[in-house]
């Protein structure tokens, strides 16, 4: 390894020395921790003879829509076991209903939506985004298909060919109702459009005279997830009397139920969600699908190696819901659209026990939520009122906090320098205890001296330690926040085509690398060992690199800027009178080490 020499690098040992590493070893600890978590939520690969995942008892699958025909004839000259007429087309027809923010296609067989493509947003391709899961939807059913406990009956309603109220196009606000009639089994489903991303349903299906509990559908995945990061996030999403849970894929059972009362239930991915809002969410019931579908033809990689698809298939958990209530006649408002508070704070419904409760839970953040939903509001500001870019806005984000952070960093350098002052007589009592072993009893006379000495000249052992704990839980709230934000999704900056992902060319990963050794170059360490610091000059900006070589560009935005304007900073605190005594110490310190050798041998 090369030397170098650290201006404000001293000798010594010391409690501080301790305290430092004790703060290195914990980032380390969660770097590799949160790497390892998200390693054990992508998908897995195996093998393709593999046995498939055998499908609850209570889901089917669905056979795709065929081709539209070009012509919509209903008949009724069947008749029903009753003798009452049957009702159903005489070919599959589809009908579009679309806003300023959705376009939706119907098809009339088994009355469900082919597509649902949200107008503001893009696939990674470029093109407007559909949130249907092609492939899934071909395999488990497409939205707004029924589910009901009986297999054959959930069979007889995906390929029945129900009478439109229209076909063509409907522009929202519209209502357009798909009925169905034969062998003793009677359905209505009645869709009600506004300008907002919600729309209402009404479903009723009756079996020779008597209603029977059929649930609307969702049935698995979103059209954005196309990477192992996007599968990981998907969720079960329900509210119960105004509380909310959000249940991993590993938790979700297929083909449970859960009773209400519910307030909203449905499912998500890290930036869409398609929930339901019963009317009456005191009789609500939700039942949860969780399937297996391999992916490896389909699913876009990155970093080394990607593009090309996988020989081994690729199997990911698809998640699904269906809502429906226990009087057997389901009506409630479904919201299918992004997880932006903007969006979800608007959208709300009474609980069961008389309180409002709005979808603003659907975007949460983990453990360092509350720091989390903070940042991305004054990263919102910043974006909406400063700079429309993303990427400036982080940017200046991460400017702001650093100038609050300034007195601290201050407090901490003079700290660091009363540390200096007393280095000599924290030595001395070292130097009076060294003949001890590390185990004696003696050893705790030392440190009481040591304690001692810091408290009379106040000196804080963990000081140089505080700006490092303040910033950790920023780091992190930013670490969970960013790829949960759909604001930030396909965001550009530079030659960074989206923040929330790897960057493609490694420059954030190098720029992190270089200004985290500057940073831990030109930052003083009281009482730290030379040699220590110079192997954490060169350990931690290996560590955060390789972490941010993997993990979203705008993560490294936020760090590098932060290392920076710590590097500038300090370069100015350096020439301050404060400054230069911490050098003037630390190079008195030096040459008396540097003497030290030659005294002990000549004793010799």
């Amino acid at each position: 390894m090369a030397e170098f020499k650290n201006p404000n690098q001293q000798g010594g040992g010391g409690q501080d020395s301790r305290s430092l590493f004790v703060v290195m070893f914990f980032m380390i600890a969660v770097f590799f921790g949160l790497s390892y978590y998200r390693q054990k939520t992508n998908p897995k690969t195996v093998s393709p003879n593999a046995p498939a995942a055998s499908q609850p008892a209570s889901q089917t699958s669905a056979p795709p829509p065929s081709a539209p025909s070009a012509s919509v004839a209903p008949k009724a000259s069947s008749t029903t076991n009753s003798g009452a007429p049957a009702v159903q087309a005489a070919a599959e027809s589809t009908t579009v209903v679309e806003n300023e923010l959705y376009r939706i296609e119907f098809t009339n067989r088994g009355a469900q939506v082919k597509s649902w493509i949200l107008k503001q947003y893009k696939d990674s391709d470029g093109h407007p985004l559909n949130l249907v899961h092609t492939q899934a939807a071909e395999k488990f059913g497409y939205p707004l298909s029924l589910h009901t406990y009986d297999s054959g009956v959930n069979a007889s309603l995906v390929q029945a060919l129900y009478v439109p109220s229209t076909t063509g196009t409907l522009t929202a606000p519209a209502t357009l109702t798909f009925k169905y009639s034969n062998g003793g089994l009677d359905v209505t489903k009645t869709f009600s459009f506004d300008e907002t991303y919600v729309l209402h349903a009404d479903v009723q299906v009756v079996r020779d005279g008597s209603p029977i509990r059929a649930l609307i559908a969702w049935p698995g995945g979103f059209g954005d997830q196309n990477n192992a990061q996007a599968y990981a996030g998907s969720q079960v999403d329900l509210s119960r009397s105004a509380r909310d849970e959000h249940l991993a894929a590993k938790k979700v059972s297929g083909g449970e139920t859960m009773n209400g009362p519910l307030d909203w239930a449905g499912v998500s991915d890290a930036y869409f969600a398609a929930i339901f809002l019963p009317d009456s969410p005191t009789t609500a019931s939700l039942v949860t699908f969780h399937n297996e579908l391999d992916v490896a033809k389909t699913i876009h990689r990155t970093g080394f190696g990607s593009g090309s698809p996988s020989a081994k298939a690729i199997n990911v958990s698809i998640l699904g819901s269906a809502l429906g209530d226990t009087s057997g006649h389901t009506l409630t408002r479904l919201y299918v659209g992004p997880k932006a508070v903007s969006v979800l704070k608007n959208i709300s419904t009474t609980s069961a026990n008389g309180t409002r409760v709005t979808l603003e839970p659907l975007l949460e953040f983990g453990f360092w939520g509350a720091i989390g939903k903070y940042l991305f509001l004054a990263l919102q500001f910043i974006h909406q009122h400063i700079v429309g870019n993303w990427g400036w806005s982080i940017i200046l984000l991460t400017l702001a906090i650093n100038v609050l952070l300034l007195p601290l960093r201050v407090k901490t350098m003079q700290s660091g320098l009363k540390m200096q002052r007393i280095q000599p007589q924290m030595d001395a009592i070292k130097e009076k205890y060294k003949k001890y072993k590390i185990n004696d009893p003696k050893r705790n006379e030392m440190n009481m001296e040591i304690m001692k000495v810091q408290k009379d000249n106040g000196v804080n052992m963990f000081g140089g330690c505080i700006p490092t704990l303040v910033q950790l839980p920023l780091l992190f709230a930013f670490f969970s926040m960013l790829p949960k934000v759909v604001e930030l999704r396909h965001a550009s900056w530079g030659w960074i085509p989206d923040l929330t992902a790897p960057d493609p060319y490694y420059i954030i990963p190098i720029v992190m690398v270089v200004s985290q050794f500057l940073m831990q170059y030109y930052t003083p360490s009281p009482g730290v060992d030379p040699q220590q610091q110079k192997m954490m000059a060169f350990m931690m900006p290996l560590v955060t690199g390789y972490f941010v070589l993997s993990y979203g560009s705008g993560l490294g935005l936020y760090w590098a800027v932060g290392n920076f304007f710590g590097i500038a900073q300090q370069w100015v605190m350096n020439r301050t009178s404060l400054g230069r005594e911490m050098r003037e110490i630390a190079a008195r310190r030096a040459r008396r080490k540097a003497g030290a050798p030659a005294t002990l041998q000549g004793k010799r």
